[in-house]
């Protein structure tokens, strides 16, 4: 399986004078000029694709629809590739009503067993986060064998990702950047007694030349 992790989009919330408020929010007009690029751009060195899969998240939906276009395939979407803080501790998302939006003050990195949100008794941490992506990734692994796979996501399940590919413990010390609509590159290679995970590529961003960058 050849597996591409795409973060979204610029959205509001990536803005410098962002509140810090954890929102739904989508993308901004730079973010809608990124997915465009992006969509143009992927198709000619990525011909084929079998399925794409995205965060039911505004800002990676609006990443997302551009691709599925290009594509002509449908897009599943699949709430454990929201970002952190945007599920329950057993990886469900939260209902509109009862969203809790004022993050830790903390990195979760820091303190990975604690909730990242405020004011709310079954708030993930980041290890649970992690988890869901783990999950999420494994499943992948085993039903698409051989074929060719897009994810939509954030750059929180990014980092997620390598976190639990490299095995990494829980008091990570690297944080794996990825700008808005980068893309990362893994195979999920079946060779027994050796690695199972190879890493081509990481933050690949050739669409966005001459695309006014934050």
């Amino acid at each position: 399986m050849h597996l591409y992790l795409i973060r979204h989009g610029q959205s509001f919330v990536n803005l410098p004078d962002w509140s810090g408020v954890n929102a739904d929010e989508p993308l901004t007009e730079l973010g809608q000029r990124q997915a465009a690029a992006l969509a143009a751009w992927l198709p000619q060195s990525l011909a084929q694709v079998n399925h794409i899969y995205a965060s039911t998240m505004a800002r990676a939906r609006q990443t997302a629809g551009p691709l599925a276009q290009a594509y002509g395939i449908p897009i599943t979407y699949d709430d454990r590739v929201r970002e952190i803080g945007n599920n329950r501790v057993d990886h469900t998302p939260w209902s509109p009503e009862a969203w809790p939006n004022r993050y830790v003050d903390f990195w979760a990195s820091a303190r990975p067993f604690a909730p990242v949100l405020l004011d709310a008794t079954d708030a993930e941490s980041l290890m649970h986060f992690r988890t869901r992506v783990g999950v999420f990734l494994e499943e992948l692994a085993g039903r698409h064998r051989g074929e060719t796979i897009l994810v939509v996501c954030h750059g929180g399940v990014i980092e997620a990702a390598f976190g639990h590919i490299f095995n990494i413990g829980p008091w990570q010390r690297c944080e794996v950047w990825t700008s808005n609509t980068g893309i990362s590159h893994f195979q999920y290679v079946e060779h027994p007694g050796r690695e199972t995970w190879r890493l081509h590529s990481h933050n690949r961003n050739d669409h966005l030349a001459g695309v006014e960058q934050p």
